[in-house]
């Protein structure tokens, strides 16, 4: 195997960072996995994940986590409610008699339990976020923050949009999209904020209205996840003047920016027990490309960073690393570089074409007939 008598780093302990450890140890090879978070029982913010049969249940199934996942899955989770801006239901999944469950829903931390418990006994280096490296003899010699260093023949980035391990690799940089999100956390949603949870009641809710969005999705611990998204522009998170740490000044932000919109949707910053954070959304060019280092590549939002409208991060991060690893592992390339630019000839346009599908979703959704035009994609598709 490619992998015989070398150590591959994988910097980065998401979804997709997690099953290409996995996946590589099935097959024995020396992986370790350098996660920045200090310890496993950080609290995972955000959505809850749909996997797709042909991508993230793929690489589940491949890494033997299958029945794992169904034991840890939200049965109802996916069904959604689309409403417009006065939280009027136009599409109501839990009033469908023919719903399917094709896109089963798990939460962020179970799904991360799992896969930390699938793998060797510290396998994950903890507090340990990147800052650099260097050459070294055929590898690389890797500095943390925390002071320590490690050398590694091969890295794999694996450390999301804002990747760090990235630059080594391309120049290349990202696209604005137009839209910035404000995510939020609601804890205890049932008892602060009883009406919206009530709304959600136990999937999601997509509201669009006057060229903006909010997304609501229920998590199994009782917290009720958010993102706004707005038309503005690309430094405006940062040039506000708006303390997304200050609950008060994001709600009194949200009054005027979604003025149109009925007041029950404010009941989203009542409490005090409430998490927020501003996320410009950015994309790669279609027609990204690099040149394919033989001890360096990249996997996720790493290598193809996108929005979140088409429900498809995940999936491709934990498809980039059911290819990697079959790419590293299976015995058809010569070399690491062979084994590698096969895997970056696959992905990258594999990518591009999620990436249009994507964009395409977050202009209909922001457009002026938004909600209109999202119901008639949904009837189309028998939704």
């Amino acid at each position: 195997m490619l992998l015989d008598n070398k150590t591959t780093a994988i910097i980065g302990g998401g979804p997709g960072g997690l099953v290409l450890a996995r996946l590589l140890q099935l097959q024995g090879a020396k992986v370790k996995v350098y996660e920045r978070d200090p310890n496993k029982e950080v609290r995972q913010q955000g959505a809850t994940l749909d996997l797709h049969e042909t991508s993230g249940l793929k690489a589940l199934r491949k890494a033997g986590l299958i029945e794992q996942f169904y034991t840890h899955y939200r049965p109802g989770a996916g069904k959604l409610r689309l409403v417009d801006e006065q939280a009027r239901i136009w599409i109501d999944d839990h009033k469908d008699s023919h719903y399917t469950e094709d896109r089963p829903e798990i939460d962020r931390a179970p799904l991360r339990e799992l896969l930390i418990n699938s793998l060797a006994p510290d396998t994950i280096a903890w507090d340990s976020q990147f800052i650099a490296m260097e050459k070294q003899a055929q590898g690389w010699k890797l500095h943390f923050a925390n002071g320590s260093s490690a050398y590694a023949d091969l890295v794999i980035a694996a450390d999301g949009a804002n990747s760090r391990i990235r630059p080594y690799l391309t120049d290349i940089r990202p696209v604005y999209s137009g839209i910035t999100i404000v995510e939020g956390n609601v804890y205890h949603a049932a008892q602060n904020a009883p009406a919206l949870w009530e709304l959600a009641k136990g999937g999601k809710v997509f509201a669009l209205g006057n060229e903006q969005s909010l997304i609501l999705s229920t998590k199994g611990e009782g917290s009720l996840s958010f993102y706004t998204g707005c038309k503005v522009p690309e430094t405006w998170a940062t040039q506000s003047g708006i303390d997304f740490n200050n609950k008060d000044q994001v709600a009194d932000w949200f009054k005027k920016a979604f003025s149109t919109w009925d007041h029950s949707w404010q009941e989203l910053f009542q409490s005090e027990e409430l998490w927020l954070v501003p996320r410009p959304q950015y994309h790669f060019p279609a027609d990204q490309h690099w040149s394919t280092q033989p001890n360096l590549t990249l996997l996720g939002d790493a290598a193809h960073r996108m929005p979140p409208y088409a429900g498809e991060g995940v999936n491709m991060a934990m498809l980039d690393a059911y290819e990697l690893a079959a790419s590293l592992t299976e015995g058809s390339f010569a070399d690491l570089s062979a084994a590698i630019a096969h895997y970056e000839q696959e992905m990258l346009p594999r990518a591009a074409s999620v990436t249009r599908d994507t964009l395409d979703n977050t202009i209909l959704m922001h457009s002026i007939n938004g909600r209109e035009r999202l119901q008639q994609l949904f009837e189309q598709m028998g939704k």
